[in-house]
């Protein structure tokens, strides 16, 4: 039985564990935001973990010599001083340190071991295709926690289905990476192996996978040709959060700067019904309305992932919640497809605050920094070698090393951005303090129909009465 409703995985963090615990005890599929993990846990533990929920998830790891390890690297009790710099993390490569494969492996694991904690629902994880290099031990953290759910998008995540299989077998698995300027001969891969992690249990459960996608071409070529089962697919519309998929034909933009889509952009549902597996809409059906059409349509359910971004159990600072409520309840917020801000080379949705990167004043007062890496795209040096540059670093850096100069034009650093949207922002050396990133989808002001005139907030289960009425959104699980 598949649920109805699957809370969106979004951002940095913003998708946590106390979000998707939530979702997940009302029956439907709770989602943690993969990306990014190992330094938000190494973030979170400077922070104090003044609640001690991390310390509690870490104390049930499997290897607890690298817990204490972990633990000795970054907690600090009563948390951090302010101003002071986060301690950083490394940043993954072809050959990634062995400290850091465990802390990436900690860090999944903690944050769906959390999620799935009290209660009997499932849990799910999304990660973005195009952040590979923590992939293998991400996921094998992730199934260590028992997690119910993979979810991917942002690319092509053929391998993902048979990586899953094999390790579930405890198998040893590769990940092939996308290199820049490689040739058909090459095979520039990253691996893992459970060998090197003994456990007791003969096997791991393994996870449904769900890709996201914007076209049904691309999951009928999914279903025919991934490396394993897929078991089915979330289906993003254009007005969707975050990353979405650049229109088709190329990116031509308005004369207010946004890519235009057109209607071959548009989801073909009836071709998703044929291929036979269970579907999921996205992109402006987070509404009573939206969901039965979604269901006439013959779809499984809907994601809903904008709505769950600003209530009280998201990662989002409430700084930033409340200046989004606001706006909404003003107005609807201009919600801008920017086809520049990402290294990734999708489009970004970003909310317009007055504090954020998203004002030019601030975009040009920050000095460039690549301090986390996330987004860097590995790329294939004359003589064989790899490199790793991305767009929003220094432009010089960035040319030095090969890539054009007109391709950092209007990039911004997603990964400082993120955090900080969550309350993790990384204090630089000189004392400047990287400014917040807000992402949501076109329909963000539906959050007014919820919190009505009088509520500056409002909760999970709010979102989820909203979208299901009652007789879906009260099916609570048993603890």
């Amino acid at each position: 039985m598949f649920p109805t409703i699957i809370q969106g995985g979004m951002g940095v963090a913003v998708s946590n564990y106390r979000l998707a615990r939530a979702v997940s005890c009302s029956g439907q599929l709770g989602v943690v935001s993969g990306t990014m993990l190992d330094t938000v846990l190494a973030r979170r533990l400077q922070d104090g973990d003044l609640d001690g929920s991390l310390r509690r998830a870490i104390s049930k790891f499997p290897f607890q010599e690298i817990a204490s390890q972990v633990l000795n690297d970054y907690f600090i009790e009563g948390g951090r001083s302010a101003g002071v710099p986060y301690k950083p993390v490394s940043m993954h490569s072809m050959n990634t340190p062995k400290h850091l494969i465990e802390l990436t492996m900690l860090a999944n694991f903690v944050e769906v071991l959390l999620a799935k904690e009290g209660h009997s629902g499932i849990v799910g994880i999304n990660y973005l295709t195009k952040i590979d290099l923590p992939t293998l031990p991400s996921l094998f953290g992730a199934m260590l926690a028992g997690v119910d759910y993979v979810l991917m998008g942002a690319g092509i995540p053929r391998a993902i289905p048979g990586i899953l299989d094999q390790l579930s077998m405890k198998k040893a698995v590769s990940l092939k990476i996308d290199v820049e300027g490689s040739s058909a001969e090459d095979n520039y891969a990253v691996s893992f192996d459970p060998a090197d992690y003994p456990i007791s249990q003969p096997v791991l459960k393994r996870p449904k996978f769900l890709a996201i996608v914007s076209s049904s071409v691309l999951a009928q070529s999914l279903s025919k040709k991934a490396s394993g089962k897929v078991d089915g697919f979330v289906v993003e519309h254009h007005t969707a959060g975050g990353h979405n998929a650049p229109p088709r034909g190329g990116v031509r933009v308005d004369e207010s700067g946004e890519p235009l889509y057109g209607p071959k952009d548009d989801i073909d549902v009836a071709s998703f019904k044929k291929l036979g597996l269970p579907f999921w809409l996205a992109g402006g059906y987070g509404t009573q309305a939206g969901l039965a059409k979604a269901l006439e349509l013959s779809a499984t359910g809907v994601q809903v992932g904008s709505l769950f971004a600003f209530c009280e159990e998201s990662g989002i600072n409430e700084s930033i919640k409340r200046e989004v409520i606001d706006m909404v309840k003003n107005g609807d917020p201009h919600i801008f497809t920017d086809p520049l801000a990402s290294a990734s080379s999708y489009p970004f949705k970003v909310v317009p605050l007055n504090t954020s990167l998203s004002q030019d004043d601030i975009y040009f007062a920050r000095r460039r920094i690549c301090d986390l890496g996330y987004l860097r795209q590995a790329y294939k040096n004359e003589d064989g070698t790899l490199g790793f540059r991305c767009s929003g670093e220094p432009v010089q850096s960035f040319v030095r090393k090969g890539g054009a100069e007109e391709a950092t034009c209007g990039k911004k650093c997603l990964c400082n951005g993120l955090m900080s949207t969550v309350g993790l922002a990384q204090v630089q050396r000189d004392g400047y303090v990287e400014p917040p990133l807000v992402t949501a989808g076109k329909y963000v002001g539906e959050i007014r129909a919820i919190v009505g005139d009088s509520n500056d907030s409002y909760s999970a289960q709010d979102v989820l009465n909203y979208v299901c009425g009652p007789n879906i959104s009260d099916k609570k699980v048993s603890a």
